[in-house]
């Protein structure tokens, strides 16, 4: 068995450095690509990913954790194969660990189950040094004498491929328990190919997308975060010049599997196939051949296959030095292209420190994807620049037609701008493409009450409910449109309806509080703001609204000390010094009350009720010196 260890030594060499300085020069390589990131944002799916997600603390590294399992679960294979000149069950224990290893990988990434796939094919093919070619000649030749061939070179080979398929069936068996058989459902443009009627077509594209990812592996200066929505224009004839890259992948591809698997060469047949089974293996799952993705290309995918990339061309450049002179050449060639791959590593690192400049770097890749000019558009709108997030808005409806989240959000801008019959035409269009689209109903709704369209309005919350039955905003804001009905016993039980939902909703206790206190229940009102302050009770809007009932009530004391509280927490509030200053006035401590007016008219010299309060206040004050004297 000391033979195997000097396979495996061959085939997977060392490095030339000490093993402590190559970690040390890789993890500073490593450091050095992604520095400028460290200390960004967190972006895109990010928010729904790791911001807003309580349930996870690992999430959104998928990909890292399945690589990481991947390749443990493949050197636990190699243990296996070194174990197995050793008694007992040593061999078994590596088999069954690199099988719980892909496991593992798999519940980070589907694609880690492939693991297994790849230990088959590297015991089979590199280990078992199967010569496919000589193979086929026997058994074309009807030779029984295989034996030569290499297939019964190794000990246990059916024994460990037989626990290597058996784990994998257990796997998938485990995982179709839990999560179903159905895959999940994906629209057109999530994946326009495999939605093409002509399965000519759908082959063509999918072999452009291969081609595709085999070029960001070759040359990744064309990166963005998301290729769908007509990122990818489709392939609909033979005529189209782009055939041509499938023609030029297949025929690299073509040439590594031959040389793979038919080269006289043992040992360069070997390090092709353990470089190809890592590049092909892996990408399987994202292929669409055994089922549709919900994307054309996805980066993230490659993460896995870059390893068979670096192995092959590693491979190409020492043969290339064998057979020329210019050896220094070759080796300046090699750390250009290291420099330069570092290079874009650290620029793209850059664009992803925040979403501005993420999804601005998306717009010279593609230009014809919607969801990069929404993103744009969303980011604007998030900073105030509505202008600028209207025209990227528009672009990307005018772009996909049906894109009803760009629909929704162009619409919100719009009712936020008192455009109303456009922004209904908007939202109304996305609730007629998508009907269970609950936020589109409810901003449906709340441009249906600006425009007095009540019984509209009351349609629209309802349906939107009923397709999100825990929607608190929702209920809010049909709280609102039966206050404006006074309808004051409904609009009560939506806005409690909201607090039960998100008992943080701030805006819903405060209407209910206020209503209840316009309508002379002070003792209720009290009742909810207490209530409320118990729940939220740094909120400085509901101290000022419990304030105002306490004071109706002649609780001045207990009153005063929260509209202190909210001036605490907002000092440049105007109606809070006002509110105080009429405390004071009722209380008795005129001078108090004219400090607070007087703060509260610089604040807002406008307000009218302030003015009018302080000029009573004044007028009190100068008959009051007039009786002194």
């Amino acid at each position: 068995m000391a033979e195997w260890d000097a396979d495996l030594d061959h085939i997977i060499p060392s490095s030339i450095l000490p093993p402590l300085w190559a970690k040390l020069l890789v993890g500073f390589v490593s450091l050095v690509c992604f520095a400028r990131s460290y200390d960004g944002d967190f972006v895109f799916d990010d928010s729904e990913a790791i911001v807003n997600n309580k349930v996870a603390a690992v999430v959104g590294c998928a990909d890292l954790l399945a690589a990481l399992f991947f390749l443990l679960s493949f050197l636990g294979y190699c243990k296996a194969l070194r174990e197995t000149n050793k008694e007992g069950t040593h061999s078994t224990f590596w088999v069954l660990l690199s099988i719980l290893l892909g496991a593992v990988a798999m519940l980070c990434k589907e694609q880690g189950i492939t693991v297994l796939g790849l230990n088959a094919v590297f015991d089979i093919l590199v280990i078992g040094k199967l010569n496919v070619l000589e193979l086929v000649r026997k058994v074309l030749h009807k030779d029984r004498s295989l034996e030569n061939t290499g297939m019964l070179r190794t000990e246990g080979l059916l024994f460990r491929t037989s626990l290597l398929a058996l784990g994998g069936t257990g796997v998938l068996y485990v995982r179709w328990k839990i999560m179903g058989t159905g895959p999940p459902a994906f629209t057109e443009v999530d994946n326009p190919a495999s939605f093409a009627s002509s399965m000519l077509v759908r082959a063509i594209n999918y072999n452009y997308y291969y081609s595709l990812n085999a070029w960001l592996l070759l040359c990744p200066w064309w990166l963005c975060f998301d290729w769908s929505m007509g990122c990818i224009p489709l392939i609909k004839s033979v005529g189209d010049w782009r055939v041509i890259a499938l023609a030029a992948l297949w025929f690299c591809l073509i040439g590594l599997i031959c040389q793979a698997l038919c080269s006289e060469d043992s040992h360069k047949r070997r390090i092709l196939t353990l470089g190809l089974g890592f590049l092909i293996i892996p990408f399987l799952p994202a292929s669409n051949l055994f089922f549709r993705v919900g994307f054309v290309v996805a980066e993230r995918v490659l993460y896995l296959p870059s390893a068979g990339y670096c192995m092959l061309l590693t491979f190409g450049f020492g043969v290339l030095s064998k057979h020329t002179k210019k050896k220094k050449l070759i080796a300046a060639f090699v750390l250009g292209i290291l420099f330069i791959n570092t290079l874009r590593c650290v620029i793209r690192s850059g664009e992803w420190r925040n979403e501005e400049q993420l999804f601005r770097s998306a717009l010279s890749v593609c230009p014809l994807n919607a969801k990069v000019h929404y993103n744009v558009g969303k980011n604007l709108a998030d900073k105030g620049n509505q202008t600028a997030a209207i025209r990227y808005y528009r672009e990307a409806v005018r772009l996909n037609p049906k894109y009803v989240h760009a629909m929704n959000n162009l619409g919100n801008i719009l009712k936020e701008r008192n455009e109303l019959q456009e922004a209904e035409e908007l939202l109304s269009l996305a609730v007629q493409i998508q009907p269970d689209f609950a936020a589109a109903w409810m901003n449906l709704g709340i441009v249906q009450n600006s425009l007095k369209r009540f019984q509209a309005a009351e349609q629209s919350y309802r349906t939107a409910i009923k397709h999100r039955r825990k929607y608190p905003d929702c209920y809010y804001n049909l709280g609102r449109l039966y206050a404006d009905l006074n309808r004051h016993v409904d609009a009560l039980n939506a806005w409690r309806n909201a607090t039960v939902l998100k008992p943080e909703h701030s805006l819903a206790w405060n209407n209910m509080v206020i209503l209840l206190d316009n309508t002379g229940n002070l003792a209720q009102a009290e009742a909810v703001g207490r209530e409320a302050l118990e729940l939220i009770p740094n909120d400085h809007s509901l101290m000022f609204s419990l304030a105002n009932v306490l004071g109706k009530s002649q609780k001045y004391k207990e009153s005063e000390a929260l509209f202190l509280r909210a001036i605490k927490a907002h000092p440049n509030t105007a109606s809070y010094h006002g509110n105080l200053a009429v405390l004071y006035h009722r209380w008795g401590h005129l001078d108090l009350a004219k400090k607070h007016y007087e703060i509260s008219l610089r604040l807002d010299p406008m307000a009218s009720g302030t003015k009018e309060n302080y000029g009573l206040l004044r007028r009190k004050l100068e008959q009051m010196q007039k009786k002194n004297v």
